[in-house]
Parts: C-alpha cells; sequence; structure tokens
C-alpha cells in the first residue's frame, strides 16, 4: 500500500526552513489530489456553484484541504485564518472574459509554541463563466506574517496582486457602481 508521509514525519526530515517544508508538503498534496476531487465531487461541485456561484470554488478548497487541517493538527500547527485565508482580504485578477482567473488568500502559520512560523499563499485558479478550475491550485511559503509585509511581498511577487483591489474595497465599489446604475445613489 502506498501511504503518504505524514506532516510531522515530513518536517522531522526536511532540513530546509518550516514554512517552506510546510508549503512543499501543501503541494504535494494538491499535486496528488486536485483533480481527483473535482472528479470525485463533481456533482457537489456543480450544484453548489448553480446554487452560491463563486462560494463553490471554496467548497471546493475545503474539500481539497481539509486532509492538510488534520495533518495541521497532528503536527501541532494552527492555520489562522484557516486555510486557504481570509475572502475579505484577498485579491483577484483575470482575463477579460472573466473564465481564467485567480484569487490569492493567505493564512499565517503558528507553531506549537504559538509563534508563527510564516505565512502560505493558496492561489486558486478559477472560471466565472461556469465551475471549472484550468488549473492546478498553487501556494507560496512567505516568512512575513504581518499582513502589511505579506501585501508588499506578494506585491513584488506579482504586478497583478499589487493593482488588484482587496475584496472588501472591490466589492464596496461595485455596490456603489449598482446604485448609480439604479438612480439611487445611496452605499
Amino acid at each position: 500500500m502506498n501511504q503518504e508521509k505524514t506532516l510531522k514525519d515530513f518536517l522531522e526530515e526536511n532540513k530546509r526552513g518550516r514554512i517552506e517544508s510546510i508549503a512543499e508538503f501543501m503541494k504535494n498534496h494538491i499535486g496528488k489530489h486536485w483533480q481527483s476531487v473535482l472528479l470525485d465531487e463533481r456533482e457537489k461541485l456543480e450544484k453548489a456553484y448553480r446554487e452560491a456561484g463563486d462560494a463553490a470554488y471554496g467548497t471546493y478548497l475545503n474539500l481539497l484541504l481539509l486532509p492538510i487541517h488534520r495533518q495541521f493538527k497532528e503536527a501541532g500547527l494552527r492555520p489562522e485564518p484557516r486555510l486557504p485565508g481570509d475572502f475579505d482580504i484577498s485579491r483577484e485578477w483575470g482575463n477579460e472574459e472573466e473564465n481564467d482567473q485567480q484569487r490569492w488568500m493567505w493564512s499565517t502559520i503558528y507553531g506549537s509554541d504559538e509563534e508563527p512560523l510564516g505565512t502560505i499563499v493558496t492561489i486558486t485558479h478559477h472560471d466565472h463563466t461556469r465551475f471549472r478550475i484550468p488549473r492546478q491550485p498553487g501556494i507560496i511559503a512567505l516568512n512575513e506574517t504581518r499582513k502589511d509585509d505579506v501585501v508588499e511581498a506578494l506585491s513584488l511577487l506579482s504586478p497583478d496582486f499589487k493593482q488588484a483591489l482587496e475584496f472588501t474595497i472591490e466589492y464596496e465599489l461595485y455596490l456603489r457602481s449598482q446604485q448609480s446604475e439604479d438612480g439611487t445613489g445611496a452605499v
């Protein structure tokens, strides 16, 4: 039986920094399971997309990352917020047709001593026209843990990230534009 190595064992064997090792473990898990979760849960995910739109991608990530959460607990690690991260401060961008989008979210990872180890960024490629994940989700490890430092580091990695707005700001602007169009002018 080909049993996968636990995160705890992986961290004990790996000599690189802990946050980089955690990211590598997550990349391995995602590489092995991202498509099978899509196939195995297709009906549930498409139903979620019909009923709740883009929230179905959150459902997908929860299913994909559930084993990671179990591994974190066994290894004495705690993500804050829960993986994949805080939707309200996430950033998204993509093509004009909206069928090739990506959203970057992140969580600070804490050790058993409650000291921050670093940040894990989850990149989710998705489609706004139908339920579709065109590419494997990505993972980035950062040593930064404060929000401003994480934003700065990600802005250096991606000009698109730097130009994108936090979800709450983007949504507020969207609501204002909708109110302006219907003539109410209220926010």
